[in-house]
């Protein structure tokens, strides 16, 4: 993609952001994932932070069913049948189990790329070529190539990035912490699908910026949900009131069909949310502190 020039690396600069806190909690190392994968058409942070708002605000006007979901480690070593998935979460029993989970999670893919944004993280950092020849086996420990094997892996399925199905992965993060979201959800019924909640903190995260939604509050098993969705799904979509009109998932590498699934049978914008699900119940501690791209510069 890059040689052909479909899509280039840039800096993804938004100037209400604050990098410089998260990067001085995190470590500098993060630094590098501040530069992401564009497509040529797409010249600054803000348009992509426009093209995502528009999506999202035709989904919601038009009752579409739009999923977006983002990519990054956890997904790159599920999809290469690892257990290496399992980090701050547990998301797979055995790689048997990812291997039975594996016809549904390509069939969500596929979904998403048609009807949907597929946001993953994508970085000089992770898109290492691997190289054969001599000195390779010595490298090897030294090269992450986990953005390119999961490219790969698409490619493989059928599935090809391009401007109207992709969008990078701190994108996401940035738009659902910004007033637009939070405005636009105002007075709308948002479901929130994760393990864990608290209302008044939910409550408090929109009303800063003067926004009311009406939430729903739909719970689900903290861990698992990536391999075992099939057998909890009907219990889950019965329990979402017909009238919901976006949704707000946290469920780790199962955000995928979660997602997919939400949009589909209701017609509305479903949303791998994650961290931010975090942020809104004020519990940054189960992400292991803050993530790039989701605080805002003090005015």
């Amino acid at each position: 993609m890059l040689q052909l020039g479909t899509f280039q690396f840039s800096k993804l600069q938004l100037e209400d952001i604050d990098n410089e806190s998260v990067l001085t909690a995190l470590g500098p190392k993060n630094q590098g994932e501040e530069t992401c994968l564009f497509h040529r058409d797409v010249a600054t942070g803000v348009q992509y932070l426009a093209i995502l708002h528009r999506v999202i605000k035709e989904g919601l006007g038009q009752k579409k069913g739009l999923p977006v979901v983002r990519f990054a480690d956890g997904e790159y070593a599920f999809y290469r049948y690892s257990l290496n998935c399992n980090g701050l979460y547990q998301q797979a029993e055995s790689v048997a189990a990812i291997k039975r989970a594996m016809p549904a999670h390509i069939e969500a893919l596929q979904i998403v790329a048609r009807s949907g944004m597929l946001a993953p993280l994508i970085f000089p950092g992770n898109s290492q070529q691997e190289k054969r020849g001599f000195f390779s086996f010595w490298r090897k420990t030294e090269m992450d190539s986990s953005a390119v094997r999961f490219i790969d892996f698409l490619f493989s399925q059928g599935i090809k990035l391009n401007k109207d199905n992709y969008v990078p992965f701190y994108v996401v993060y940035a738009y659902l912490t910004s007033e637009q979201f939070a405005r636009l959800v105002d007075n709308k019924k948002v479901c929130l699908i994760t393990s864990e909640y608290r209302v008044d903190s939910c409550k408090q995260w929109f009303a800063r910026f003067y926004s009311h939604p009406s939430l729903i509050f739909i719970d689900i098993p903290d861990a698992y949900v990536a391999t075992r969705w099939s057998s909890i799904r009907e219990n889950v979509l019965n329990r979402v009131p017909g009238e919901a009109e976006l949704c707000l998932v946290g469920a780790g590498v199962g955000a995928l069909l979660v997602c997919v699934d939400m949009a589909r049978h209701f017609s509305i914008p479903a949303i791998d949310a994650g961290h931010i699900l975090n942020m809104m119940n004020d519990r940054q501690d189960k992400s292991k502190g803050p993530r790039l791209y989701t605080i805002r510069k003090s005015p």
